[in-house]
């Protein structure tokens, strides 16, 4: 028996229910990858529009050149303004930039408005101006950084001076408000008492520091990261500013300086958040604690020189214009010695921690210091002191025993009593000196 091959049905004339079936089975195909092709097209939507917790700027795909940072709480009157010029400006300098917004707790529509207009919000839970800012440039991605107050204080349409001049090289380029730098300050825009108390802070900062700046407390500046991370900056507070210029400076830094009009504050709703005498005596306070020399050395030295003067006028039985000094010019004079000698000790202490810390940069003097006084060298230059003040007093008391216990001659006496409890007093600080300064220096051996 034979088998016959089964013949697939022809698609010909003959046979139009056929073509009409195939027709639209194709169709039907075509529908379906349509529909493919739309939910594909819809799950992209989908997945573009969830939110996310650290936006992604434009420029993510390529290396962000730079970042300019503003600081905000409760900017809602002006930051929009700001955001706008920021943005701006980084369009018309034709780079890949960003826009960081540190919030730092606002609870007007500041987020809101930054989002909207593009910039990226970094939410900073630490309270403070310097901590608002350290959140905001430790997020931000570009290698140059650009800094400035919300309050539409300073031109951020003006970012191409800075952006030029770091480019050229520079690590630091800080903005000037003030005339003495070429700088402009618009009626009403600062008020007096910082017209007085910004120079005289700048003045400080020059003579404590060597900062060839004429405005230390202008806010407007840019920077590189590689600056910024070199610094390790602590200050949290407005005193953030003057840190960095200090720092800067301190590490031999690049400094440049670029004159800005200052306008006036476009906020409404608020005050400044600037308080004059709290932040004025909260940076007065951090320039003498970053300042070893100022608060501890020179202080010392002046001390020493009335007490060596004082002790060589007593022991020398000398007179001017005849006063004639005695026991009690001397036990003053000791005073200052004992205490010069632990002012300046701080002076050593307060160095080596900071040094040690990274607050400070290496200093060849101290190095220099430890080395020549080391401690086993310091202990026995103690107990050399301490041997001499008991041996002064030992021999008061022998004399006095000698005179059977009598009534003393205290303009005598006292001439070799309180040198010798001075010069006991002196090695016993100076031995424990060691064992600090020792023990300070440890971590960086």
């Amino acid at each position: 028996m034979s088998k016959t091959k089964k013949q697939e049905p022809q698609l010909d004339e003959k046979q139009p229910g056929l073509k009409s079936a195939a027709a639209i089975k194709s169709v039907e195909g075509q529908l379906d990858r349509m529909a493919e092709l739309l939910a594909a097209e819809q799950a992209e939507v989908a997945q573009a529009q969830v939110p996310c917790q650290h936006p992604v700027s434009r420029e993510s795909s390529a290396e962000i050149e730079l970042s300019i940072v503003i600081p905000c709480l409760d900017e809602a009157d002006t930051l929009g303004t700001c955001v706008e010029k920021a943005l701006k400006s980084i369009e018309r300098l034709g780079i890949s930039g960003e826009v960081v917004v540190a919030d730092n707790g606002s609870q007007d529509d500041s987020v809101a408005i930054a989002q909207a207009l593009g910039a990226r919000v970094v939410h900073v839970a630490q309270p403070g101006y310097g901590a608002a800012l350290m959140g905001g440039i430790e997020a931000a991605r570009g290698r140059f950084v650009i800094m400035g107050d919300a309050d539409d204080s300073y031109d951020f349409s003006q970012s191409h001076r800075f952006y030029e001049r770091l480019r050229a090289g520079a690590d630091l380029v800080q903005g000037c408000r003030l005339p003495a730098g070429g700088g402009r300050v618009m009626p009403g825009a600062m008020p007096w008492l910082h017209q007085l108390g910004n120079p005289a802070l700048t003045w400080l900062v020059q003579q404590m520091f060597g900062a060839q700046i004429n405005d230390v407390y202008c806010g407007m500046r840019g920077f590189t990261k590689e600056l910024y991370e070199r610094l390790n900056q602590r200050c949290t507070g407005m005193e953030f500013a003057t840190e960095m210029i200090i720092k800067s400076t301190l590490f031999r830094a690049q400094i440049e300086e670029v004159p800005i009009t200052l306008h006036p504050d476009g906020r409404q709703s608020h005050r400044p958040h600037l308080r004059t005498f709290r932040d004025g005596w909260r940076t007065l306070r951090f320039f003498l604690m970053l300042s070893p020399r100022w608060t501890f050395l020179l202080p010392g030295l002046l001390l020493a020189c009335l007490g060596l003067l004082g002790c060589v006028l007593v022991l020398g039985k000398l007179s001017v214009a005849g006063v004639v000094f005695d026991a009690h010019t001397l036990l003053v004079s000791v005073l200052c010695l004992l205490v010069a000698s632990q002012v300046a000790s701080f002076a050593v202490f307060a160095k080596s921690f900071a040094a040690s810390e990274g607050i400070l940069p290496q200093d060849p003097r101290i190095e220099s210091f430890a080395k020549v006084f080391s401690l086993e060298r310091t202990l026995w230059i103690s107990c050399g002191f301490i041997i001499a003040g008991t041996a002064g007093i030992a021999w008061q008391s022998w004399n006095w025993a000698a005179g059977g216990f009598g009534p003393l001659d205290y303009s005598s006496t006292m001439r070799w009593i309180i040198p010798s409890a001075a010069a006991i007093a002196l090695g016993v600080q100076w031995a424990f000196s060691g064992f600090m300064l020792s023990i300070l220096r440890m971590a960086r051996r």
